[in-house]
């Protein structure tokens, strides 16, 4: 599968070393003076070791690579103690990758490990009472996970106050409608396909031009839904757009798709990539298409 991973440049590394202990989940490793990535298996992809190489040679790529092991990389952290447990675990609570925090936690209890109970508890906050944790984003942590823009952001479980008691049209038009956006980043290149957002949820894959068109394409559609967006006129490199939503139907196993494009002949290439990617993953899950109009008004709903 494609997804997310570091990429060192042997050119520029000059074996410092520094990266390593920021590599909780044990995928780095000094190897004949020069840092190297040991397996896939243990590379979450979200690059905690970027901040710390003095060199820049450490960056993100997408590439084929084997899918991240949560269940492994506990077992190597497992021996290093305590403290290593608890920076992987708020690792994956700051990045809101709650699957991965959860499989941790089970692997904790599981086999019995003895941690500070106060300081796990802060750390799995998130999860045990079902909100996720509002990361501020701190210096060392911008750095270090590259550019602040792809981080990857779940806002789904984020209350959002709303006035309950509006009387009169004149305050409905006074405040802003609340956003249904629950997740960052919304574009098909930068998303994770297993993203934590996409486990088993039903999912909208729009052409960019959509929510421009349509006055209530929040309301409509995207509320309750996770979110790609894609241009398939105009987006290089389509073949990643296949085998991400492949990897959306095959590894997170989402419940649907719904593919919202205009009524512009070049809009129906991204029904086709759907389609393809469904042949690709052998699941018969049928793949609803909406046309929507120029001032954005829908035209026509079917299924594929």
């Amino acid at each position: 599968m494609k997804r997310k991973i570091i990429c060192i440049d042997e050119e520029k590394c000059n074996g410092c070393g520094l990266c390593i202990p920021e590599c909780h989940e044990g995928a780095l490793q000094l190897i004949d003076g020069k840092a190297r990535l040991i397996s896939d298996l243990f590379c979450d992809g979200l690059g905690a070791c970027i901040g710390y190489c003095p060199e820049g040679a450490i960056s993100i790529q997408e590439r084929d690579a084997e899918p991240y092991n949560e269940r492994k990389v506990m077992e190597i952290i497992a021996q290093k103690g305590t403290n290593t447990i608890l920076a992987h675990l708020e690792h994956l609570r700051d990045h809101n990758e709650q699957v991965y925090l959860r499989q941790a936690i089970d692997y904790i209890n599981e086999n019995n490990i003895k941690m500070n109970q106060e300081e796990t508890q802060s750390t799995t906050k998130p999860i045990e009472q079902g909100y996720s944790m509002n990361t501020k984003l701190k210096k060392e942590q911008t750095s270090s996970s590259g550019c602040p823009g792809s981080m990857s952001r779940d806002f789904r479980n984020k209350s959002i106050a709303v006035a309950e008691t509006i009387s009169t049209v004149e305050e409905m038009k006074a405040i802003n409608s609340p956003s249904e956006l629950k997740q960052w980043p919304v574009q098909l290149h930068l998303l994770n396909p297993m993203a934590s957002y996409f486990q088993g949820k039903d999912v909208v894959l729009t052409a960019d031009c959509v929510a421009f068109a349509m006055g209530n394409f929040h309301s409509r559609f995207l509320k309750g839904n996770s979110l790609a967006i894609a241009c398939p006129k105009l987006d290089a490199n389509k073949e990643s757009y296949i085998q991400k939503l492949t990897s959306m139907m095959t590894e997170a196993r989402i419940s649907s798709l719904k593919v919202i494009i205009m009524e512009v002949p070049c809009c129906g290439g991204l029904v086709q990539m759907a389609k393809i990617a469904r042949d690709n993953s052998g699941r018969n899950m049928k793949i609803q298409v909406v046309v929507v109009s120029l001032q954005g008004e829908i035209i026509e709903e079917e299924e594929v």
